[in-house]
């Protein structure tokens, strides 16, 4: 755990110290928002069935090389999980306020590779669960961590008038719960407009 920190830590400095380099494109801003498909895997072994759900948010890109530029995003979003057997389907529902630091690399003037570091707030949950017959509402029975952080991975193209279409996938690297070492992971499939 403390080398994957180390790592984030490193990234993050490279990155701040890279901004001071001239650009010859300018910085933007827009909002950005799209689908989820969550899940979580327990002890790295097996992975839940993926819960429907939404992100919304801002962002500034900052170029700092012709190619390269740095994207930090202001996001709200909808994760979690659910489990399904005999029994019946268990629903955990959690909100999160996301703050990725994305590199993004144009191999191609429109077409873009992301990947970076992120940082996560837990605002609400909810579990349910529904047996067929009866749903209970099982609400604060797992609280969650707080704090949640990562990686994320991706790519898309970006329109020269600075519509984006995307995808990226969310490697949880924090624990939810003490109790399986639950992580999240969450594909987003998205599109974003510059202001």
């Amino acid at each position: 755990m403390k080398k994957i920190q180390l790592v984030i830590l490193f990234i993050t400095m490279i990155s701040a110290s890279i901004v001071a380099q001239d650009s010859s494109k300018k910085s933007k801003a827009g909002i950005k928002g799209g689908y989820n498909l969550s899940a979580v895997s327990f002890n790295g072994d097996s992975e839940t069935e993926q819960l429907h759900g939404f992100h919304i948010g801002f962002y500034g890109e900052s170029f700092i090389g012709n190619n390269v530029s740095l994207q930090l995003e202001l996001l709200y979003s909808q994760q979690g999980y659910k489990i399904i057997d005999g029994s019946g389907t268990y629903k955990q529902e959690l909100d999160y306020i996301n703050l990725p630091l994305m590199v993004k690399l144009y191999p191609s003037e429109n077409f873009f590779l992301e990947t970076g570091p992120q940082i996560g707030l837990s605002i609400a949950h909810k579990e349910t669960f529904d047996s067929g017959f009866i749903l209970y509402d099982t609400s604060k029975e797992f609280d969650p961590r707080n704090f949640d952080w990562g990686l994320n991975f991706g790519g898309g193209f970006k329109t020269n008038s600075g519509v984006s279409l995307g995808v990226r996938y969310h490697l949880g690297l924090n624990d939810i719960y003490d109790e399986d070492k639950p992580k999240n992971r969450v594909w987003q499939f998205y599109i974003g407009f510059d202001f």
